[in-house]
């Protein structure tokens, strides 16, 4: 059984990694049930393990915390939804590659929910959205964008970090840092892209394709 909390307001960046690591603790002794964590946070920048100082351009404007997940730098704020991941990998095979595999199966089956064709990039972590309508890179490369982030981290084989979804954030707010390290692609939204969802749709598509990537997993409340 996984449970699934959903938080109202916004989560203080520091609250929830002690949460977190508190939480994966107890899972990993057997005294806690796997926990998919919805929340939104104030704005912030976020420093994975890969982060080179200089992809943060514009360090005075949000706080910016060492998430000690992998990836580079990773905006969080308001209209974005982070779906924080706990999940015991000694049930799974220990498998990292399956199990980044599957959250981004999972993000993709949640945008598809509402017409919208995510794709993955060798190379480049997270979600992308093909923008024909964009003219090409100099190099003539096709523009994208990225919705949504994927970062984790592993403590005795459970999970935690996860993953971020675009809805509606202020997409000027990345330009504080180079997201990722990729500075040759933008960022979107689904309501950048045109799409009437908020964050409540976004929970329910979450839940609705869950089991399509974890498919071992039951829901409770």
């Amino acid at each position: 059984m996984v449970e699934w909390i959903i938080s109202d307001g916004f989560v203080d960046y520091q609250e929830a990694l002690a949460t977190m690591e508190d939480r994966v603790e107890r899972i990993a002794a057997g005294e806690a049930e796997e926990l998919i964590w919805l929340l939104e946070h104030p704005p912030l920048y976020t420093a994975g393990t890969s982060a080179r100082l200089e992809d943060l351009t514009d360090p005075g404007r949000f706080p910016v915390h060492e998430a000690r997940r992998g990836g580079q730098y990773t905006y969080h704020g308001p209209g974005q939804r982070v779906a924080y991941v706990m999940l015991d990998l000694n049930r799974r095979g220990r498998d990292i590659r399956a199990f980044v595999k599957a959250l981004e199966g999972w993000v993709i089956d949640t945008l598809g929910e509402f017409g919208l064709r995510g794709e993955i990039r060798e190379g480049r972590v997270g979600v992308w959205v093909p923008r024909p309508e964009k003219a090409p890179l100099p190099d003539g490369t096709p523009r994208e964008d990225k919705i949504a982030a994927i970062g984790i981290r592993l403590r005795k084989w459970v999970s935690f970090h996860g993953i971020s979804i675009n809805v509606e954030p202020d997409l000027e707010h990345f330009s504080g840092i180079v997201p990722c390290g990729i500075s040759d692609q933008g960022v979107t939204s689904l309501v950048d892209l045109g799409l009437p969802v908020t964050i409540e749709d976004l929970d329910n598509a979450l839940m609705a394709t869950f089991s399509r990537a974890f498919p071992d997993l039951a829901q409770t409340d």
